[in-house]
């Protein structure tokens, strides 16, 4: 064991990630294989031994395609081991993260020792098998299975009201973001569309390099902001090339350690990588009381906190992964985590790059995949192995759960903390202290339009989801099923526009 470092100093030591693109529904590995394939390869990748049959602790993903009483006692059984504990996240795409940096500090305090924490899903099988009506010969855990310890909040991510107005769907919210920061950076609907084009178009070319990338193609802007048979638009100004890309089959692992864990096994010391500082936040929980709809508090008091934990700013560091499922949420990441000058509004500026360069190692959840909530197991995967080869920088990643609501992030690098710990910040309290609104879901009259997106079916648009104020500073939402108001918000700029609403919620442009 290196002498100058602390033996329960917590270190990354392998990464592993596996797709399974075969047709074959009959031999189509399941959820629980993929995980013990990648967690076999990142053994492998540790150049270590026993690391898997070593692991006091089993961490899971929660699963969507397939639904397990408990996958990671199928996993550790599987492995040969009897970990102490075996956790489970609820549905969040932040958790994955979250939970490394809470092991990250049950290692560090002496709570474990070799923690396995591992993803996956096969979400295009269990499409394809429906689509057929094949049923599907995967494990069925007896039904009386002792639960993992489950990992994350239970709360619903939408309030009543959202829910009443058929503000749910990940899709439109996120769509409802990026119109808000359009109208913030003045742009007009045309140079808006060149610019998430012109950023996902910088995410592809970064896929089409990795090995570990779902669809490594690199695509032009074009190809990916007009709408086409193939590429629909699925809320404006979201076509479907814009939109996270579930339809997969992929896991992912990774194997933490504490040093001296790492030395007993045998780990060679070019296959560590260390966790600097981690931070967890969540954002005004109902996006019904964000202060706008264009900006991340959250993100921005935990970055601040974790980058000065790792004594770093944001030009420091050398590459970045920030969570992808939209544009919007790159966009907003990286304004408010100092990696872009927060009023770019040309492609100069937006091509995909920041200060630590593309915003992305694996290419993103269209590109690279997009699991569900098991991507930034990717991502860290990705991570690491980019990090052993360029050991001067650190790394940053990021992990966002609900809209914008959860978020994880961490700092790492193949050279160990200066601080000589693993250090981790959870600012809450300072941004549950920042300004909300409220939201009056009975309000008659004038208002103005705060944001709006179309939401449009197989045959074209659907209807029109407004968030507007009222006069009294209140958020309040609207629909419209109105070919003119909808034609409106796609082409011109309707934030700001006056309109009024009824006690049902349907408005009209004034």
């Amino acid at each position: 064991m290196v002498p100058s470092l602390d033996p329960r100093l917590p270190v990354l030591v392998g990464a592993g990630q596996i797709a399974h693109h075969g047709d074959d529904l009959y031999s189509a590995p399941e959820p629980a294989a993929l995980m013990l394939n990648a967690l076999r390869l990142a053994e492998n990748d540790s150049d270590g031994s026993g690391l898997l049959a070593a692991a006091d602790v089993v961490g899971s993903v929660g699963q969507l395609s397939w639904r397990y009483p408990n996958v990671g006692r199928l996993v550790a059984d599987g492995l040969g081991a009897t970990p102490r504990r075996i956790l489970q996240s609820r549905m969040g795409g932040n958790l994955a993260g979250s939970m490394l940096n809470a092991m990250a500090r049950d290692i560090q305090a002496g709570r474990a020792d070799v923690v396995l924490l591992c993803g996956a899903e096969a979400w295009r099988t269990r499409n394809r098998a429906r689509a057929a009506d094949v049923t599907l010969g995967w494990t069925e855990q007896d039904p009386g299975t002792a639960e993992p310890a489950m990992y994350g909040p239970a709360t619903p991510l939408n309030s009543d009201t959202e829910k009443a107005r058929g503000v749910t769907t990940a899709t439109h919210i996120y769509a409802l973001f990026d119109v808000a920061l359009r109208a913030r950076l003045g742009l007009t609907v045309g140079e808006h569309r060149q610019r998430i084009g012109g950023l996902w178009s910088a995410f592809s070319a970064v896929a089409a390099e990795n090995p570990d990338a779902w669809s490594p193609q690199r695509l032009a802007v074009s190809e990916l902001v007009e709408p086409t048979p193939t590429n629909r638009m699925i809320a404006f100004p979201y076509t479907k090339r814009l939109c996270s890309n579930n339809h997969v089959d992929q896991g992912a692992a990774v194997i933490l350690t504490s040093v001296g864990a790492a030395e007993r096994h045998g780990v060679p010391r070019d296959r560590w990588v260390f966790l600097h500082a981690g931070a967890d936040a969540v954002d005004h929980w109902y996006v019904s009381n964000r202060a706008d709809l264009c900006s991340s508090p959250a993100v921005r008091v935990a970055g601040l906190e974790v980058l000065a934990l790792a004594g770093i700013e944001p030009h420091d560091l050398a590459h970045v992964d920030l969570y992808s499922c939209f544009p919007s949420a790159v966009q907003i990441a990286a304004r408010e985590l100092g990696l872009v000058d927060p009023d770019a509004t040309n492609g100069t500026g937006w091509g995909g790059i920041g200060a630590a360069g593309p915003l992305t190692v694996t290419g993103g959840m269209n590109f690279a995949g997009g699991p569900w909530n098991n991507y930034p197991t990717h991502g860290l995967a990705t991570m690491i192995d980019v990090l052993r080869n360029e050991p001067d920088r650190p790394g940053l990643c990021t992990a966002n759960g609900g809209y914008t609501t959860e978020h994880a992030l961490v700092v790492l690098s193949s050279r160990p903390p200066a601080a000589g710990a693993f250090r981790h910040a959870e600012p809450q309290a300072e941004v549950d202290a920042l300004p909300s609104v409220a939201c009056d879901d009975g309000f008659e009259g004038l208002v103005r339009v705060e944001s709006a997106t179309v939401v449009h079916d197989r045959h074209g648009p659907e209807r029109a989801i407004v968030a507007a104020r009222t006069p009294a500073g209140q958020r309040t939402w609207c629909s419209s099923i109105e070919p003119g108001a909808m034609m409106a918000i796609e082409t011109t700029e309707s934030v700001g526009r006056a309109a009024t609403r009824d006690t049902e919620g349907i408005f009209h442009f004034v």
